[in-house]
């Protein structure tokens, strides 16, 4: 069986690829792909060619093909049918860690079967809702405290949906785009535009990749609160106002990252419980606003620039679909 694969080629280029499947082994599973989701942040990077060398390794997607910077076929949230494999996922819907393929064949152990009440294009958010996941476990938001999430994009919104289900919470989120407010309103929090989000804030999650919101979650801070920093900035340098209140306020500044499960709940959830736990949390068609445009897998090398890099002024994406014949 052959299948066709996306691969970027080069900064800004991508191609779609011909290649030979192998034969699924005992504890492999054959995967026919219905729906895969790109996440703009990390492949907007790759695609730019704009992955750090010394950060190459924590950057690979767990089943990528090819090497940084190019080529390079990379991609973490595809949902497929499997086709053959062992008897517990034949037949059976699946979400794997998976680059975008029309199919594929992948270690069974990371064929994550997707819940009945989850249907193919929003179990894409999978990925996403397991950051979103991840995040919070590194939080460890408390009943009643005052939060504020910075950015409004998919990471952000997952974050601010999970928030949302806590009880007592005094929840903001802000953003540039004030097209996001239906949907922060949707998942319980109120939506401000950067300049109006509320300061004395007990935890701030920073998720916007930008240097601007980051010193804006700093700012928003009250005393001892923390900063949770949700963004991955490449090869960026940010600069930051860690004089001026940063000491006095004694502030906490975390970093968060889902190549590894949370200390908290480190060594009582794997990765593989973490991930199924993401997609039991996406029974909720409320989560469908996060989903668009589709684009026919067919179509993607070329549509791949507009999607992660729209131009300055045009409508910016959530999460992109690709679907597959």
């Amino acid at each position: 069986m052959k299948a066709q694969a996306l691969w970027i080629t080069g900064p800004f280029q991508a191609e779609l690829r011909e290649h030979e499947l192998e034969i699924p082994g005992p504890d492999q599973a054959l995967v026919v792909t219905a729906a895969s989701g790109i996440s703009r942040g990390t492949e907007r990077l790759v695609f730019a060619g704009r992955v750090p060398e010394s950060q190459w390794p924590a950057m690979r997607a767990p089943l990528q093909y090819g090497e940084f910077p190019a080529p390079v076929s990379y991609g973490y949230a595809a949902v497929g049918m499997v086709k053959a494999g062992p008897a517990h996922l034949h037949g059976r819907r699946v979400f794997c860690l998976h680059p975008h393929h029309d199919a594929f064949v992948a270690p069974a152990a990371m064929c994550v079967p997707v819940p009945d009440a989850v249907p193919d294009r929003r179990a894409v958010l999978a990925a996403n809702m397991e950051t979103a996941v991840n995040i919070l476990w590194d939080a460890r938001p408390l009943v009643g405290e005052r939060v504020l999430v910075v950015g409004a994009g998919v990471v952000g919104l997952l974050v601010t949906y999970l928030l949302g289900r806590m009880p007592g919470l005094d929840l903001h989120v802000c953003d540039l785009d004030a097209s996001r407010r239906s949907i922060a309103e949707s998942f319980g929090a109120a939506f401000c535009a950067p300049e109006n989000a509320p300061a004395e804030r007990d935890l701030v999650i920073h998720a916007s990749a930008s240097a601007d919101g980051l010193r804006l979650a700093l700012s928003r801070c009250g005393f001892e609160g923390r900063v949770v920093e949700a963004s991955w900035f490449g090869d960026r340098g940010v600069e930051l106002p860690l004089g001026e209140a940063f000491h006095a306020k004694r502030l906490v500044l975390i970093s968060t990252q889902v190549g590894h499960v949370a200390p908290a709940m480190r060594g009582r959830r794997t990765h593989g419980e973490r991930l199924a736990l993401a997609l039991s949390l996406l029974a909720d068609a409320r989560l469908d606003a996060l989903l668009g445009p589709e684009t026919a897998f067919a179509d993607l090398p070329h549509a791949l620039g507009a999607l992660l890099s729209p131009p300055s002024g045009a409508h910016q994406p959530l999460c992109p679909v690709v679907i597959y014949p």
